[in-house]
């Protein structure tokens, strides 16, 4: 996904960690030529978490603040398979989207249909009325990381007036 998103003149914008799956997109990402800029509280800088390799790494007080700025400085979202803080900080974009805090466009990477389940949950909330029709298709789906991007890239938000705008890098 790393690299994909630098051959696609895509930047990366995350939590700013060295370990796990983003900390393994990043390296993609900067292998790649890419431009990659990590947010991460003091707390998780001050025990080496900090990813030092790559373009830019802003250290922030909070993970309030990590993640209001994340979501400032992007113009999609695209969640991979990941637990419980992925879950938060994906469904909290979608309700700043439904909300209109703005108008960007979510994806979940869907791999091996990891995300088959929330997708259901979803699916299920519509059925059983507690989520609008509108708001269910605020949430993008695909098992191909080079399809989500080119599909990401082109939505339209429900009640945008504009096409998105992507930064090219």
């Amino acid at each position: 996904m790393g690299r994909l998103l630098a051959e696609s003149g895509f930047g990366l914008v995350y939590g700013g960690g060295h370990v796990g799956l983003m900390g393994a997109v990043a390296d993609g990402a900067v292998s790649a030529g890419g431009h990659v800029t990590g947010i991460i509280p003091k707390a998780l800088f001050d025990v080496e978490l900090g990813h030092e390799g790559i373009t830019e790494l802003k250290i922030v007080d909070s993970m309030h603040e990590r993640k209001a700025m994340m979501a400032n400085l992007s113009d999609m979202f695209i969640a991979l398979p990941g637990g419980f803080g992925t879950f938060e900080e994906f469904f909290e974009v979608v309700t700043w989207s439904q909300l209109g805090v703005h108008r960007k466009p979510s994806g979940l990477l869907n791999i091996d249909g990891y995300y088959d389940g929330l997708l259901a949950m979803c699916d299920h909330a519509v059925t059983q009325g507690f989520l609008r029709e509108v708001d269910r298709a605020l949430i993008i789906a695909d098992s191909d990381p080079a399809r989500l991007l080119s599909t990401l890239s082109t939505i339209v938000v429900p009640e945008s007036t504009k096409w998105l705008s992507v930064k090219q890098t």
